[in-house]
């Protein structure tokens, strides 16, 4: 049996061959089964996607493969947009996105289930010189950051939001992601939502026509360039800036009141859309009603996407039941990495679409 190392090296060339797009025309797509790395693994499961849900994936794999010896699941945190390419491609068998597809998008698709299996705030993390509070911002004074109308951090509207705190005279640099990301997206539907200007020249997506800011890969790079560049303000999960102990500002809601990014701040905001989520669970938690009081106001939901029927009875039963686990069992880890933990509602919503999944003796057409 190969040890540890060299596992690693093997779901790394897994990385390698996916994100170089072996997917040429006249070729088939490789798939995590055909790389087994040991004879104990009889099922292994590939997963690619959202940046956002990495860290509470990473403890359920570790926590579903000790309950399930001879199931292996690598998932790679590569971006939501990457991570849908790659199911879209055939070259691996669950992404994870923080941007549901919609009906449109899905015409595209081979067919496929989308369920949330997580939840929490995206943070406007930032490196203010001498601040010693956490910074304060309303949805239009973030928004004009990012416009590039707001500057400095003197501006009129930062010190409004700021009141009686020394904030330096320096100019404001902005980062942004440079990748497909559902981080992005839940960040620009929420400026899209309290900005008229934003909605107009901006609008909101996985990518969008950023007016200012530098380009990083990734949510660790975003962060990187803010831990080391005084004056910088960009956005990233609340886990990954949490830990990194970066500074996060607190956000204004609608209500007026300045709320900061926890797992229950962002659970009261969520808990504001049950009548639309029951609609549709792919329906935006951004800038709840005034009556959430508590309520933080950029919170996103992903989701977990993969084929609704499958030729392998095995893999699509492991597949099943991971995915089981998560909206489930491993919502109890939610909290203590910084996530909401799902309503029981979406979980029992989401539970019950596991069951359009079916398994063929035939490939799906």
């Amino acid at each position: 049996m190969f040890d540890r190392r060299a596992k690693m090296a093997v779901v790394a060339l897994v990385g390698v061959v996916s994100v170089a797009g072996c997917n040429y025309r006249g070729e088939e797509g490789v798939k995590e089964k055909d790389f087994a790395v040991s004879s104990t693994v009889k099922t292994a499961i590939g997963a690619a996607g959202s940046t956002f849900v990495n860290p509470i994936m990473t403890r359920w794999i570790t926590a579903y493969e000790a309950a399930h010896p001879g199931i292996q699941v690598n998932y790679r945190a590569i971006g939501s947009g990457a991570g849908i390419s790659e199911l879209k491609q055939g070259t691996t068998e669950m992404a994870a996105t923080d941007a549901p597809l919609t009906d449109e998008q899905l015409k595209d698709m081979p067919a496929v289930i989308q369920v949330p299996v997580a939840a929490g705030p995206v943070v406007a993390v930032n490196n203010v010189p001498g601040l010693k509070v956490p910074l304060r911002l309303s949805g239009s004074t973030l928004a004009g950051i990012f416009l590039g109308k707001i500057i400095g951090w003197q501006d009129p509207a930062i010190l409004h939001d700021n009141p009686g705190v020394q904030l330096p005279h320096a100019a404001i640099i902005v980062v942004h992601r440079s990748d497909g990301s559902g981080t992005t997206s839940i960040l620009t539907s929420y400026l899209a939502k309290v900005s008229p200007e934003w909605s107009e020249k901006v609008g909101h997506g996985i990518s969008v026509p950023w007016p200012v800011g530098i380009s990083a890969k990734g949510s660790s790079e975003v962060l990187d360039f803010v831990a080391k560049n005084p004056g910088t303000i960009g956005y990233a999960e609340l886990n990954y800036a949490a830990e990194m102990h970066l500074a996060v500002a607190s956000i204004q809601n609608r209500g007026g009141t300045y709320v900061a990014p926890n797992p229950a701040s962002a659970t009261a905001a969520i808990a504001a859309f049950d009548e639309a989520l029951e609609k549709d669970m792919r329906s935006p938690v951004v800038d709840p009603p005034a009556t959430a009081k508590d309520g933080y106001p950029i919170v996103g939901v992903t989701f977990l996407l993969f084929a609704k029927e499958g030729s392998d009875p095995a893999e699509h039963k492991a597949i099943q039941d991971f995915v089981q686990y998560a909206i489930h069992d491993g919502q109890d880890l939610a909290e203590s990495l910084d996530y909401a933990k799902l309503p029981k509602p979406i979980q029992d919503r989401a539970l019950g679409m596991l069951g359009q999944m079916t398994a063929s003796a035939q490939p799906p057409k």
